[in-house]
């Protein structure tokens, strides 16, 4: 009987210390050209193809914004906001980053230094194409993260601000111990699992049309790989250390029935800013959720960032900042 005991430990203490050896990340490769903008995608140092889609301006725009979306998504998020952007006279750039969407390895992470260099290299290139024109990053969720990244970490120096809409900044320091274990252990034990996210009572926005498109979208990832879910956290964990870091003039947006990323890690990035209230601001939505560029009252945050491109000094149309400025007083007032 203790043989057979011993046995089977043995056998599933090979089985974990295999599962263990399997988790797998696609980083850039070496270099082997000169990167690359053409019509409909951006070519990569390392040869990587990343699809891009563009919205312009009838006339020369008046500004250019490089968007990086989020997690499991991939550029079209922006179809919506960059309509309503170019219709303003904003040229709108989104590519699908590495294991999103059409660009290599769907499912698969990178790393977070592959996308913050990629997002560096697309700036070169398009600023190169609008080269009289500001620039603008923008990044919704994860793509918030990787803007936080890219913008604290030798940003590119055309780049005149950072929009960043929902950010994933839930890095490990604000999680749950239960949180951090289980994706401790999942991740040694069984990194290649993928979760569906079925069962969670998670909403991330009110725009239902628009998450029933998603579902049936085959481009958007349904089923994530457990060590990309690592990938991710490490991620926010750099967004999070990263943020008070920031130097460039910046808008943060956020909505207050945001699901995805929870309050208290996002009023703590805009807390620690080191210019917030003069060039870096933030913006509550009372009616915001999580996918603020898609939801049913997106149009109120595209005014709103189309006339911070204008004028970052002058106060929102929504009113917005006064909200967010409303919620740091009261937070703060809280903790004395």
């Amino acid at each position: 009987m203790r043989a057979r005991v011993t046995g089977f430990l043995g056998s599933l203490l090979m089985v974990l210390l295999l599962c263990a050896c399997s988790a797998v990340t696609q980083p850039a490769g070496p270099s082997i050209r000169q990167p690359a903008l053409e019509s409909k995608s951006l070519i990569m140092a390392d040869g990587a193809v990343l699809p891009l889609r563009s919205w312009l301006p009838e006339a020369e725009p008046k500004a250019a914004i490089i968007a990086a979306h989020g997690m499991n998504d991939y550029s079209n998020a922006f179809d919506g906001p960059g309509k309503g952007l170019a219709a303003k006279g904003i040229a709108v750039y989104a590519y699908d980053q590495r294991g999103f969407g059409q660009a290599p390895h769907p499912g698969w992470w990178s790393s977070t230094e592959t996308m913050a260099e990629d997002l560096r290299t697309a700036s070169r290139l398009i600023a190169a194409r609008h080269p009289q024109t500001p620039l603008y990053l923008l990044g919704e969720s994860m793509g918030g993260a990787v803007v936080i990244e890219t913008g604290a970490h030798a940003p590119p120096p055309e780049i005149r601000g950072l929009i960043l809409s929902a950010p994933a900044v839930w890095g490990r320091a604000s999680m749950p111990w239960y949180q951090r274990a289980a994706l401790w252990l999942s991740y040694k034990v069984a990194p290649g699992w993928v979760l569906t996210g079925r069962g969670l009572k998670i909403r991330p926005s009110d725009n239902i049309e628009m998450l029933r498109a998603l579902s049936k979208d085959p481009l958007v990832i349904k089923e994530t790989r457990v060590d990309a879910i690592h990938g991710m956290v490490d991620l926010m964990d750099a967004a999070q250390e990263a943020a008070p870091h920031l130097e460039l003039p910046l808008l943060l947006l956020y909505g207050a029935h945001d699901e995805i990323i929870p309050p208290e890690p996002t009023w703590a990035a805009v807390a620690g800013l080191p210019h917030l209230g003069t060039r870096q601001r933030a913006a509550l939505y009372e009616n915001g959720w999580h996918m603020l560029l898609r939801d049913l009252q997106a149009q109120v945050v595209i005014d709103d960032i189309a006339a911070w491109v204008e004028d970052q000094s002058a106060p929102l149309p929504s009113g917005a900042d006064r909200a967010a400025s409303g919620k740091l007083e009261t937070l703060a007032s809280e903790t004395r």
